[in-house]
């Protein structure tokens, strides 16, 4: 029993989520409203942060469906904190897992993530896109310093280090250390004075230029899928530049759903179709008709699926090979059948089975459902209470007892 569901309805899921269930709603949630697409809503992404980073980790969740968010506080061994709402989107996007790295060899800057919207159509052809962005690189003017030479000096506040720290008591003889952003440098560590400073960046050492990348979607690619532009990220100073990438976001489709590498698709029919048999055209992702065929005497039931070979999504990086069309009929049965058609419908169906009804059987009369009516009705109340009141109508006085 889930004490609790908040994080869970945080990300939109249920509290029997899979895993997969929880990635996929957390990485539509956290572009969404990451600061740099929605600056004002830096409070909605530290929860959606927070609450994934829970109920990802299997002894943190367990930890919570017993005894919820203050459980969680208590358990942790560092007063209940949780990981920089930033790091764990970096972390998530990179690959690299919780308490992960980067890539090997130095310093580097933060990835650039960018969301990309794409069609079924372009999962299953392929398509080139362009993207254009805009990307920090280093200043060419003052060569990434900022100023003039031997005007940078290191900042007092923060000695150097770029960041703040400051003790805040969260409990009676508990305490967190919590780190912010220098507001006097800007979390640079350095200091330029305004005279010294290079004209083109502005002392900020990087400027902003407009990037175009040619975006390769290659066919069978799945939604959630990334492509990486190693090195192509925001340039700083003395750091290796982070990677763009690119999260492909699959677009729901009017016809076809997909199911790994199988497409599924629904197709209605009508009652005679599914009983003397039909042809039907189907249009596929790549403008091809493809023409399918029920034979006489085959009875196609309601909700039967069946398929075609090799007609569902390209493998991916082995675009010859295709999964499954998965067909399944919907039967729509007509609301009425003229009443002399009966007896010749009859002879060609199997015969009804034989029901014995019981002398004393009563007779009733079938009305549609509707399942709104029941709750236009007042409660239902029984004829008699237990103390032998009646309810037939208005009480005006007590029934006869003997």
């Amino acid at each position: 029993m889930v004490k609790e569901t908040a994080y869970y309805d945080v990300l939109g899921v249920k509290p029997s989520a899979t895993p997969e269930e929880l990635k996929k709603a957390y990485r539509k949630l956290a572009l969404k409203y990451h600061p740099d697409k929605n600056p004002n809503e830096g409070e909605k992404f530290k929860q959606i942060s927070q609450a994934y980073e829970v109920l990802s980790d299997a002894e943190k969740r367990q930890i919570y469906d017993e005894g919820g968010e203050q459980a969680i506080k208590k358990g942790g061994n560092d007063g209940g904190g949780f990981r920089s709402p930033m790091d764990l989107f970096e972390m998530f996007f990179s690959g690299s897992g919780f308490g992960g790295g980067g890539r090997r060899g130095g310093r580097r800057g933060r990835d650039v993530i960018h969301q990309m919207s794409v069609t079924l159509e372009e999962l299953y052809n392929g398509a080139v896109r362009k993207l254009a962005l805009q990307k920090s690189v280093i200043c060419d003017k003052c060569e990434g310093r900022g100023g003039k030479k031997g005007s940078v000096e290191n900042c007092q506040s923060c000695r150097g280090l770029g960041v703040e720290k400051r003790i805040q008591q969260i409990a009676p003889g508990m305490v967190q250390q919590i780190e912010s952003i220098c507001r006097k440098c800007a979390g640079q560590g350095v200091i330029i004075p305004e005279k010294d400073r290079c004209k083109q960046c502005n002392g900020k050492k990087t400027v902003r230029d407009r990037k175009i990348l040619e975006v390769n979607i290659e066919k069978g690619m799945r939604d959630g899928q990334k492509i990486v532009f190693s090195g192509e990220g925001d340039q700083e100073p003395e750091l290796q530049p982070g990677d763009i990438v690119i999260v492909l976001d699959e677009k729901e489709h009017s016809t076809f759903a997909r199911g790994g590498y199988d497409l599924i698709m629904k197709m209605p029919i009508q009652l005679v179709e599914s009983l003397c048999g039909f042809q039907k055209v189907i249009k596929t992702l790549d403008n091809r008709d493809l023409v399918i065929t029920s034979m006489p005497g085959e009875v196609i039931k309601n909700d039967q699926a069946k398929c075609i070979m090799n007609e569902g999504m390209p493998i991916h990086k082995n675009p010859f090979e295709k999964g499954r069309l998965i067909i399944q009929f919907n039967v729509i049965f007509p609301d009425s059948i003229p009443a002399a058609t009966i007896p010749q419908l009859e002879s060609c169906l199997p015969p009804r089975p034989v029901v014995n009804i019981p002398i004393d059987a009563e007779e009733c009369t079938l009305e549609d459902f509707d399942p709104s009516h029941d709750s236009r009705r007042q409660s239902y109340r029984p004829a008699y209470d237990e103390d032998g009141d009646c309810h037939h109508g208005p009480k005006i006085q007590q029934c006869a007892t003997s």
